[in-house]
């Protein structure tokens, strides 16, 4: 029983596939559509969407993390220097944290504290943008 359980786990960690920048673009492109329906939502005074929103950004965010190309960069100094890594592990958990702030305050019709968590959530992304993407 105890090898059929360890086959059956090993057969499923293997065959999932690893994170890579095509995945990530789907990903933010996910997310793009969620940050503008969460504005949307904003502009029209709809709860709903935003809640929409919010809850796919939170969705779409746990699935982001560093693609393989940069997780097997081979030059440890270039590694190194950019720490992209960490940051991109570093900036999705505080987009994770402030989509579910935005997310519990649009729910408690608090739209003040809500757009303010939705600044700080874009404010991030271009973070990311800027340092990643050298925009």
């Amino acid at each position: 029983m105890k090898k059929t359980a360890f086959i059956l786990l090993s057969a499923a960690l293997l065959s999932a596939a690893p994170y890579t920048k095509e995945n990530r673009i789907q990903d933010m492109q996910t997310m793009a559509k969620a940050m503008g329906t969460i504005e949307t939502g904003f502009f029209y005074n709809n709860q709903e969407l935003i809640n929409q929103g919010a809850s796919t950004l939170i969705d779409t965010i746990k699935k982001v993390e560093p693609p393989i190309e940069e997780v097997n960069e081979q030059n440890p100094l270039k590694k190194m220097m950019d720490r992209k890594i960490q940051m991109t592990n570093k900036i999705v958990k505080y987009i994770n944290r402030k989509s579910r702030v935005l997310l519990e305050r649009s729910q408690s019709n608090d739209m003040h504290q809500a757009t303010q968590a939705y600044t700080k959530i874009m404010q991030k992304c271009m973070e990311c943008h800027y340092k990643i993407r050298k925009w």
